[in-house]
């Protein structure tokens, strides 16, 4: 499981003073590229080649809103592999061990061509050992 910590800041939050809806899959994007990074794999070289990862489907479970301010712990580990997916548990927590947000991303490794392609050994092999 990696974590990674942060503090909420103003301008993500909405009109009723809490983190907006849409800010959360930022903060999971942040935190899965931070995940690879840990498991020392270059995403931008997967996209040099021609390759890439794509969200294929997100699941999100609203639990309790983040507030301005508060610092969150957002995890993340893989929960379900496929040949061509992995889906990745992320959990973000507030202070007091709070639950906020539950989600489950379904990522979908694409060739060259386009075309859903298996997920490469060495990416397969490091996401799967702690970093």
């Amino acid at each position: 499981m990696h974590t990674i910590r942060f503090r909420v800041r103003t301008y993500e939050c909405d009109a009723y003073g809490h983190v907006n809806n849409a800010v959360y899959l930022n903060y999971l994007e942040y935190a899965r590229d931070q995940y690879i990074e840990a498991h020392g794999l270059d995403y931008q070289s997967l996209v040099a080649s021609g390759s890439g990862i794509f969200v294929a489907e997100a699941k999100l479970s609203y639990l309790s809103p983040a507030l301005p301010g508060e610092e969150l712990a957002l995890t993340t580990e893989p929960c379900e592999w496929g040949a061509a997916f992995l889906v990745l548990g992320q959990k973000l927590w507030g202070p007091g061990e709070r639950a906020v947000l539950g989600a489950h991303m379904k990522l979908v490794w694409v060739g060259p061509a386009g075309r859903p392609t298996r997920i490469p050994a060495l990416w397969r092999q490091s996401l799967s050992t702690e970093a």
